[in-house]
């Protein structure tokens, strides 16, 4: 502790969003940042006002949400969501949100797919209930 801050911990998960079928990108609110858009945009090579009217949405005038779009797997997703595959396609300009989340060790979505695949004996089963 030589500046007066405490040695990171590491944090050791209990979830494997590797075989996840992107459970958190089709919450229905993904709540963005301006900061979170301008990232976007220099991502995708846009100014901010392109970025903003093209990836978001707003809800009660003031809060900026990602877009969706129809999802395979679940009724909609985040618009950058690659359905086949189940990864995000801008995983290095993704929002803050995005890059904290899961905020804890555990997930519970990967806890409720885990016990679901051991209950069919089926590990490619997807739940969506």
């Amino acid at each position: 502790m030589k500046n007066g801050k405490a040695f990171p911990i590491p944090v050791r998960v209990k979830y494997a969003c590797e075989k996840c079928p992107a459970w958190c990108c089709t919450y229905d609110e993904i709540e963005v940042t301006r900061r979170d858009v301008e990232r976007l945009a220099r991502h995708f090579g846009l100014d901010f006002e392109t970025a903003e009217v093209r990836f978001t949405k707003m809800k009660q005038g003031t809060v900026h949400l990602l877009r969706h779009r129809k999802d395979k797997v679940f009724d909609s997703a985040c618009m950058f969501l690659d359905q086949d595959k189940r990864r995000c396609t801008v995983y290095e300009a993704r929002p803050g949100v995005c890059r904290k989340y899961p905020d804890s060790t555990r997930c519970g979505y990967y806890d409720f797919l885990t016990f679901e695949r051991e209950q069919q004996g089926d590990e490619e089963m997807v739940a969506v209930t």
